[in-house]
């Protein structure tokens, strides 16, 4: 994809819309909002790297009540003409159709190749990805497995999704919520992850969201690692302008 003059690729990861609560999360929406309100200026693509929300399931005919601001707003977006491209995290695994029908915005569950300009990318929220984490790696076969989906289907939304929006608080292992401290390079599992991915192929960039690190971190032969941090803490984006590729923050 050929950037046109003075066009941006975006990119956002972990906002965690809803958590701790609806009313603590607002003022955080809000602040996305006007972001996406600036970067559709001249944004030539908008990347979400996952856990847009705390937590999302879709019923048949139901999603999760809430947010509608934040879809208005990609909606928006994306009927302007601008791709936004959606990577589904470990809070949002249970996405099915609902962006593609209603956003025109496709959603991807892996990892996937761009590239834009010269420059190549391997771009995915980064859960369950690398050496590690085999606690996390359990619970999400188990969040995944279709007879697990369609028991919690058949629960009433109401004891469903307020059980749910519970446990992504409460629980550690099911968030990935943990000190967000640099452990390293050898103990940073996506670093590990990255290096492994550059043994069979090259890229410029290899991004990620997940870890709420903001970093590039250099990993020789041209190629770096990007985390994209969050929107909790940080409030930290990804911004590739055909040449090089910045964190930066939001004020």
């Amino acid at each position: 994809m050929p950037l046109a003059n003075n066009k941006k690729i975006y990119f956002a990861s972990d906002q965690h819309f809803g958590a701790p609560t609806p009313e603590l999360s607002f003022p955080r929406e809000q602040k996305f909002v006007a972001w996406l309100d600036e970067v559709k200026q001249d944004a030539e693509a908008i990347f979400l790297l996952g856990d847009l929300f705390d937590f999302w399931f879709e019923y048949k005919t139901v999603v999760p009540k809430g947010f509608v601001r934040i879809l208005g707003k990609l909606a928006e977006i994306r009927d302007s003409g601008i791709p936004i491209y959606f990577f589904v995290g470990n809070h949002d695994l249970w996405m099915e159709d609902y962006f593609q029908k209603e956003l025109n915005i496709p959603v991807y569950r892996d990892n996937q190749e761009f590239m834009f300009g010269d420059k190549t990318f391997l771009i995915g929220h980064g859960d369950g990805k690398g050496p590690g984490d085999k606690g996390y790696k359990r619970m999400k076969k188990v969040f995944t497995n279709p007879v697990a989906k369609w028991f919690f289907r058949w629960l009433h939304p109401d004891l469903g999704v307020g059980l749910a929006q519970y446990l992504s608080v409460k629980n550690k292992l099911i968030s990935g919520a943990e000190d967000v401290v640099f452990l390293g390079e050898e103990n940073e599992w996506l670093i590990q992850y990255a290096k492994r991915k550059l043994e069979t192929k090259h890229y410029n960039y290899l991004v990620f969201g997940h870890r709420h690190l903001p970093m590039v971190f250099p990993l020789g032969n041209n190629s770096d690692y990007v985390n994209l941090g969050d929107w909790i803490i940080y409030f930290t984006y990804g911004v590739f302008d055909g040449d090089t590729f910045e964190i930066k923050k939001y004020e």
